[in-house]
């Protein structure tokens, strides 16, 4: 197969994969089903449990699908069809919209089990696509803003996203210990989720927009346990420690990066 035709297959693979992800965000919106927050008996409403962000959080997702098929339309351009950035990540972005039109479908029918084994798979297909981005350089600003900022924020909001799938889906299944106990296994969660920050800095060299989004994430838990209706001091206060902590470790390693040598 020529790489011509290779590179259009690939383009019309993410086109269609958006489409997907545009039918299903329709159901997760409560356009042609109910919405995420009412599925499930609502395990995933913003009050389900002590790792869930409040509502305003959610709305960073908006930026996300803009970013998304604002990326569909720019991997069309002649510039980009063959470059070897677009074929390096091609493939995973097409993944990744699938993953994310799947899960939002998944929840539709209750299956929350299914729904972590797909944002699962979506965590790192991102973390795969970003380090992908990370091995070759972007061709200019609007590159750099357009596709490492859109899946820089995706991979960072999937991954605090992933913990709250996880702790929603233990608590529907029946996992209900008492006040205390509840509060600590979050604290351990949100300093699991700062290791994963951590992780995610020093792996794909601090890049800012998956540490703001996990920032982001993790702030509007804070504000879920300190002004929600399922209030935690303690949690609150771990899920700022945990966003602090990202941000340090992001900021640690931009410090460490030897400074340009100058003739």
């Amino acid at each position: 197969m020529s790489t011509v035709r290779s590179d259009r297959i690939r383009q019309v693979a993410i086109t269609l994969s958006a489409v997907f992800m545009f039918v299903a965000t329709l159901a997760g919106f409560g356009v042609i089903g109910s919405r995420v927050e009412q599925t499930s008996a609502g395990a995933l409403a913003a009050d389900a449990t002590l790792l869930t962000p409040a509502t305003p959080a959610f709305s960073l997702w908006s930026l996300i699908y803009f970013g998304l098929f604002a990326y569909v339309a720019w991997q069309w351009l002649p510039s980009q069809a063959a470059s070897a950035r677009a074929r390096a990540i091609g493939w995973l972005a097409a993944v990744s919209m699938i993953l994310n039109g799947l899960w939002l479908l998944v929840v539709q029918f209750g299956w929350l089990w299914l729904s972590v084994a797909v944002i699962v798979a979506l965590v790192l297909d991102l973390g795969l696509l970003v380090q992908a981005l990370s091995r070759i350089p972007a061709s200019g600003l609007l590159e750099k803003v357009l596709v490492d900022g859109t899946f820089g924020v995706y991979l960072g909001w999937v991954s605090v996203a992933t913990v709250a799938n996880i702790t929603a889906t233990l608590v529907a299944s029946g996992v209900r210990p008492g006040d205390l106990i509840s509060e600590m296994v979050a604290v351990v969660v949100l300093a699991a989720a700062a290791v994963i920050g951590w992780l995610l800095a020093t792996r794909l060299g601090g890049r800012w927009a998956v540490a703001a989004a996990m920032v982001w994430a993790l702030g509007w838990i804070a504000v879920g346990r300190f002004t929600g209706v399922l209030e935690s001091t303690i949690t609150g206060s771990a899920a700022v420690v945990a966003a602090v902590a990202v941000l340090a470790a992001t900021a640690a390693v931009h410090l460490r990066r030897p400074a340009p040598v100058r003739a």
